[in-house]
């Protein structure tokens, strides 16, 4: 991890915040789609501006909800470069200054998580971002992990999800990093859980070489065996179909096989 690459990208990235601070403060999107547009292309100059590499198997639903795994605040900014998207995310991001103000400009539904009711809630803001013909994406496990294991996945705002009518299509996104960076790793270093601070994490991860994002979308919804009423059963049933993506794309990743080859579009920002 190189400091002088770390805080150049880290005030190349600061200007980005602001230009794009600055937008949403004299255009004041009111519309979800303009909204979710902005983040897109923020996203996608972030992406850049990181010089992160983001290959993709699959292709991002156009409709309906996407669930997958959940390793850092990175998901977010690489979902959001791939697609114009609506995020259900914890409530306690709209304390965090700057961002807080941004991702609620963006269009984001806040989750209450341990308060009772509160993906009931979030079901209207995830049907208004449907009815705009949004995708929303969310992440069932509740919190991020070093990427060892996939946790067990809530079934309340799937329940919600269902209960609108809304399809699911799983996904599965993974990280790795290109030689010279040390003894960084992807479990410490790129996937953001614990009691890692945000700040330091953030600038250690600007200095990393070759970041590389890569994202695997199921061929088609998941089809659950049983109705809302069996919410424990769907979100067993959602963590299946993740589960099934993860080795699909450690199978290729042991075989060879080339992303590029398989994927509906690599996205080479």
């Amino acid at each position: 991890m190189s400091f002088l690459r770390s805080l150049g990208r880290s005030i190349r990235l600061a200007g980005m915040f602001a230009v794009a601070g600055t937008e949403l403060l004299v255009k004041r999107p009111t519309t979800r789609e303009a909204r979710a547009d902005w983040l897109h292309r923020f996203a996608g100059r972030a992406i850049r501006g990181m010089e992160i590499e983001v290959d993709v198997v699959g292709k991002f639903p156009e409709h309906g909800a996407v669930i997958s795994n959940h390793l850092s605040y990175m998901d977010i900014v690489v979902f959001a470069a791939l697609h114009s998207c609506v995020f259900v995310s914890k409530a306690e991001l709209q304390e965090v200054p700057v961002l807080g103000w941004m991702t609620t400009m963006a269009g984001t539904v806040y989750v209450a998580r341990g308060h009772g009711g509160s993906a009931v809630k979030a079901r209207s803001g995830m049907q208004a971002a449907a009815d705009a013909g949004l995708p929303v994406v969310f992440f069932p496990e509740g919190t991020t992990t070093n990427g060892s294991v996939l946790l067990r996945f809530h079934s309340g705002l799937l329940a919600q999800a269902m209960e609108s009518r809304m399809t699911v299509t799983a996904a599965y996104v993974q990280y790795s990093l290109g030689a010279g960076n040390g003894n960084a790793t992807v479990a410490d270093d790129v996937c953001y859980w614990g009691d890692a601070k945000m700040l330091p994490h953030i600038f250690k991860l600007l200095g990393l070489r070759g970041l590389k994002a890569k994202v695997r979308f199921a061929e088609r919804p998941i089809r659950f065996s049983s109705d809302v009423l069996h919410r424990k059963m769907a979100a067993m049933e959602a963590q299946v179909a993740v589960a099934v993506l993860e080795e699909q794309m450690w199978r290729s990743e042991g075989s060879g096989e080339s992303t590029g080859e398989v994927s509906e579009g690599m996205h080479h920002f």
